[in-house]
């Protein structure tokens, strides 16, 4: 079965079903085994009556037995000898026998416990079910056994009554647990089937800003549609960045491809006017922009990068080195700090921090690594006129730049720091921006220590 209330309700009336029948077998069970001893009790109330009577000494011929069919009765001697028997008793089989001494006596003289047991007589040539008991007892040192019976038809019509009546009732009681289990099923789903066509109405018109419906009840359900739309609205934020981020990449690459077509086009009319530093300089440009396109991709295709202990104070010092020209870098490291990452990634964040510094800085830009706990802090400082306090969270976000004397960024497409947060955020860290002692800009990255 493919719905969930088909099997829901199958495995509630399977379940109830089997309890159903162990109760039911229980009940008739019990019912048999009380209608019985009380049948017992019937046929020991009669075995005392006719043991009263031969105690007395009343003859064995004129023992005033009960009327054979309700209560069959026998006495008999010692040996097995038939002394007495009820009008009409032919014969009685499987009451039980007395036990008997290791000497062959049977009991005491006077036994006062009866003994039990199911079997079968035959009165005025009827065969029928009844309950014996039996008791035992001497007379002027004569052995006698009576035995008398309880019939057992009113036991056995009760216990069949009631095997009918729950075999009959017992597929009215599924079909009842079947419809009430599936109509609860139902109900219970029908937040979900909301769900399911909310979700399939979300599909078919690619509207990611629709939710699916949140039931007022505090349960699972309600749980998975609460989920469902924190699922949505983070798939709706990716795509409107995807989004963005195409539109700013074609806007970034639209200026460097027209104007190196420009010029190629002025070149081919007017070779003597060929600026071939200038086109060098775009496909430059072009070429880096492109790079950082290519890397921020992988970023979010969660491409892995292998992690390798990484001298954070060393590789500061070597990109230091290199990023230092007419802007000098001086890179403070007083002790050794070590973290895992990904060598590549982690000197494309030195990297990037350098060139954004160098960009906005007047005279000077500084490198600190130092340790603060469990991290390792990686600082870069310039002398320039530093980042407002309201961008200092926006200045991280992909195709950023910012106004007035920022913006003196030489071809710049406000890719550097996002993809510093990306690679950041991937090695388990975080980054930020603030304000220089100097005044400056002051760009913070935290890794975890080796």
């Amino acid at each position: 079965m493919r719905s969930v209330r088909a099997r829901t309700a199958l495995s509630a009336t399977a379940v109830v079903g089997v309890a159903l029948v162990l109760a039911g077998l229980g009940l008739v069970l019990a019912l048999r085994a009380n209608l019985t001893g009380q049948a017992g009790l019937r046929a020991e109330v009669a075995a005392r009556e006719v043991a009263a009577r031969i105690a007395a000494g009343a003859p064995y011929d004129r023992l005033d037995l009960p009327d054979g069919d309700e209560y069959p009765v026998q006495v008999t001697d010692g040996g097995g000898t038939l002394l007495a028997s009820g009008e009409d008793v032919r014969r009685i089989t499987g009451a039980p026998v007395p036990d008997r001494d290791d000497d062959g006596d049977t009991g005491t003289e006077a036994d006062t416990e009866a003994e039990y047991g199911t079997g079968t007589a035959t009165v005025d040539g009827r065969q029928a079910s009844y309950r014996f008991a039996v008791l035992s007892g001497e007379r002027d040192g004569e052995r006698w056994t009576v035995t008398a019976g309880a019939s057992l038809s009113a036991e056995q019509d009760a216990v069949r009554t009631a095997a009918v009546f729950l075999l009959a009732g017992l597929p009215v009681m599924l079909a009842v647990v079947w419809t009430v289990t599936w109509l609860g099923a139902r109900n219970a789903l029908r937040p979900v089937d909301a769900i399911r066509a909310e979700m399939e109405a979300i599909t078919s018109s690619t509207d990611l800003s629709r939710r699916v419906p949140v039931p007022p009840a505090r349960d699972e359900v309600a749980r998975l549609a609460r989920a469902t739309n924190e699922t949505l609205t983070a798939l709706q934020a990716a795509v409107e960045r995807q989004r963005r981020f195409v539109a700013d990449a074609s806007h970034e690459l639209r200026s460097p491809i027209a104007a190196l077509r420009t010029e190629l086009e002025v070149a081919a009319a007017h070779p003597a006017l060929l600026d071939l530093d200038s086109a060098v300089d775009d496909v430059t440009r072009l070429q880096a922009l492109a790079s950082d396109l290519l890397l921020l991709a992988r970023f979010d295709a969660g491409e892995e990068t292998p992690m390798e202990p990484v001298a954070l104070d060393e590789l500061a010092r070597e990109r230091g080195a290199l990023r230092s020209g007419a802007v000098p870098v001086t890179v403070e490291a007083p002790q050794a700090v070590t973290v895992r990452g990904d060598r590549q990634g982690l000197e494309r964040v030195l990297d990037n921090l350098l060139d954004n510094a160098r960009r906005h800085a007047t005279a000077s830009v500084a490198v600190r690594v130092s340790r603060d706990a469990r991290w390792a802090v990686l600082e870069v400082t310039d002398d320039g006129p530093g980042i407002p306090e309201g961008d200092r969270e926006r200045v991280f976000d992909r195709f950023i730049r910012l106004d007035e004397s920022r913006t003196r960024d030489a071809g710049g497409a406000g890719l550097g720091l996002a993809i510093v947060r990306d690679i950041v955020h991937r090695h388990g860290g975080h980054a930020d921006a603030g304000s220089a002692p100097q005044g400056g800009a002051l760009l913070r990255v935290r890794l975890p220590l080796a």
